[in-house]
């Protein structure tokens, strides 16, 4: 029974992330040569859904791998890679300080706001190091990141709604 859960468990996160590398391309840029990150989105959902540091630490990997092989950032591979494994650590850990107190629905929500802006700051910054800016910092934060935000709220919510819903109807049941 055991490993019949863990095949459930590996092929929805299989699943998952296949849709978070998806939705990464075909993200438009926002005018800039960066863009919303819906695989983020779609990490945090993958955190919350298994709650296990190990699930964590190689869907993060994962997926900073993938959305680095589809960065639109000049140079933005490694940078890709950091800011999904900071985030999904301080994600995993802000779930587990929160336990059942908080609701699942609020855990997500708190995780696509402060967990993109996080991650963008941990982008921006790295990029900063590693390869250089195409603008002020802090002029990128409020025009690339607090949108991003924005957007994957937005559309991270419906994410894990439908998730949600997909998850009931099959009576698929991950502890």
């Amino acid at each position: 029974m055991e490993k019949n859960l863990n095949v459930k468990k590996m092929i929805l996160n299989a699943i998952l992330i296949a849709i978070g590398a998806l939705l990464h391309q075909i993200t438009p840029a926002l005018g800039l040569p960066m863009q919303p990150d819906l695989a983020l989105a779609m990490l945090f959902i993958i955190i919350l859904i298994n709650k296990d540091y190990k699930t964590t630490l190689i869907s993060s990997v994962i997926m900073g791998v993938i959305t680095a092989l589809t960065t639109k950032f000049p140079g933005g591979q490694l940078p890709n890679i950091i800011d999904k494994l900071v985030t999904a650590h301080i994600i995993f850990f802000a779930f587990k300080v929160m336990g059942q107190r908080v609701s699942d629905f609020v855990k997500i929500i708190l995780a696509l706001t402060v967990g993109t802006v996080i991650s963008g700051l941990v982008f921006l910054e790295s990029a900063s190091i590693i390869v250089g800016l195409p603008g002020p910092f802090m002029i990128l934060v409020s025009t690339v990141v607090v949108p991003a935000a924005i957007m994957n709220i937005i559309l991270g919510t419906i994410l894990y709604k439908a998730i949600g819903v997909a998850l009931k109807a099959t009576k698929t049941e991950i502890v």
